[in-house]
């Protein structure tokens, strides 16, 4: 999955945009996705008349699509705003920060800020996801609650990796990072993910995502022999740049086997290491996504592997 069109769904529910005119409809089952446009209301005036639906103690899940117009805006007022409306939401488990296309905005150019002032007003939120890196911290994460949590990034900074290693999150089942390339804001290292792989963290994680990322490869090496991979069952390491040299490595380890699913769609594998490794997923009966060969691009003779989400 890349960013070119907006989230149909979150949470497991079903994201429809906001209308005023319609007002909320089976909160139940809808969560409602918020965004200014050209010309149109600010973003804190629709969630203004948001709140006041009759409906909105039913909600249980908001979307944020784009909050400013301003390359380069934050979304304080935007955080200060759903913060301040907390006793008016009490049903709220999931909320997704950013729901931005790449048309709207490349994902380095989307400015976070500390968005632990949500996740503080909202105790018992199950679900939070978060697009853009820049500036972004997640603060303390002690959290009862907490079930999956996802950062999206085309650059993920070290300061947000060791947030997510002190963690206390003892419900969490899904943790997806996006960690991009240097080029683009990446700072954290392979060994900042020491106590995640060594499988002290979480201990209902059962889908482990490190997504999009230059670091796919030795990452792969260091996961293949990892406690964590005995502990999940999906591995996620689509989006990146793993080749020959990772997938060798994962082949090499008998912990693959206890997967239920292995996705590394958007890869630079060779066609026999792709056939190797479909052969021993199908032998062991683990589920397989090796769509979306790259093969091997060529920029000025130099041989270059990209992510799928960078600039």
């Amino acid at each position: 999955m890349t960013i070119n069109e907006h989230a149909v769904t979150f949470a497991g529910k079903r994201v429809s945009d906001w209308n005023p005119q319609i007002g909320i409809i089976n909160p139940e089952t809808t969560l409602y996705r918020i965004a200014t446009e050209y010309d149109g209301p600010e973003w804190t005036d629709l969630f203004a008349d948001f709140v006041h639906d009759p409906a909105i103690s039913q909600v249980t899940g908001i979307v944020v699509g784009q909050w400013t117009m301003d390359v380069g805006g934050d979304p304080f007022r935007v955080i200060e705003a759903i913060v301040s409306a907390r006793e008016k939401l009490p049903k709220l488990n999931a909320l997704f920060l950013g729901d931005i296309t790449f048309e709207e905005s490349e994902i380095s150019w989307i400015n976070q800020t500390d968005v632990s002032p949500l996740l503080e007003a909202y105790p018992r939120l199950e679900h939070f996801r978060v697009r853009g890196g820049d500036g972004l911290s997640l603060g303390t994460l002690h959290y009862d609650h907490l079930k999956s949590l996802i950062v999206e990034t085309g650059g993920l900074a070290r300061r947000v990796v060791l947030e997510v290693m002190g963690a206390q999150l003892p419900e969490l089942k899904h943790l997806e990072l996006w960690l991009g390339t240097d080029a683009y804001g990446r700072t954290c290292t392979v060994e900042d993910f020491g106590p995640l792989l060594a499988g002290q963290l979480f201990p209902k994680l059962h889908y482990l995502g490190l997504r999009d990322s230059d670091l796919a490869d030795p990452l792969a090496v260091v996961l293949a022999r990892a406690p964590i991979l005995e502990l999940i069952r999906t591995l996620d390491l689509s989006l990146g740049t793993l080749s020959d040299t990772g997938v060798q490595a994962l082949l090499d380890s008998a912990a693959l086997t206890h997967l239920e699913s292995l996705d590394i769609h958007h890869h630079y594998c060779s066609d026999a290491m792709e056939t190797s490794l479909v052969e021993a997923m199908k032998a062991a009966g683990v589920k397989l996504d090796a769509s979306d060969n790259q093969r091997h691009s060529k920029y000025f003779d130099a041989e270059r592997h990209y992510v799928a989400v960078g600039e």
